[in-house]
């Protein structure tokens, strides 16, 4: 294994490796390099990667407030501001007050919004052709049981019980 000094050879954009961390680093790269190429699928939808989340969530539950899109996409509340701003400036959204609650803001996506549903939902399943692309159904199946297991971790939420599932 390489010091922590040295970087990953044979790229210009190497990312520095992490000594005794080769799972940790190898997850960094894949999402780095996953988040990229969804940032340029997306690219002609007029959206960023993570924007594209929200929207989702208003395609399918419909309006919301923003307290429950930020519990629902895991995100700082600043982080979920600053995206819906970008999204009501792009036409894509509009927040309101809450006609209940005067201390909630309600969220909705627009009809440019709406149009975006088909290409966004399209990106993402050419996303995941790229990302699963050459894999055998049960190799799929491994990884979908590793990144389960991987998530469960770093949450907190695996038990024993899951140590069994994952024998190869």
């Amino acid at each position: 294994m390489p010091p922590a000094s040295e970087s990953v050879q044979g790229k210009d954009d190497a990312v520095p490796t992490v000594a005794d961390a080769p799972m940790s680093e190898a997850i960094f790269r894949a999402a780095r390099v996953h988040r990229i190429t969804a940032g340029s699928l997306l690219r002609e939808t007029g959206l960023y990667p993570g924007q594209e989340l929200l929207m989702m969530q208003l395609w399918e539950r419909g309006e919301q407030r923003q307290a429950d899109l930020i519990k629902t996409l895991g995100l700082d509340p600043s982080t979920v501001t600053k995206m819906l701003q970008r999204l009501e400036q792009s036409g894509f959204v509009t927040r309101s007050p809450s006609p209940t609650d005067r201390r909630a803001v309600v969220v909705n996506a627009t009809r440019a919004g709406q149009a975006l549903r088909d290409r966004v939902l399209q990106a993402w399943r050419d996303l995941e052709a790229v990302t699963a692309a050459g894999f055998s159904d049960e190799e799929y199946e491994q990884a979908m049981r590793v990144l389960a297991r991987i998530e469960a971790n770093l949450t907190g939420t695996n038990s024993d019980a899951d140590d069994s599932s994952m024998a190869c």
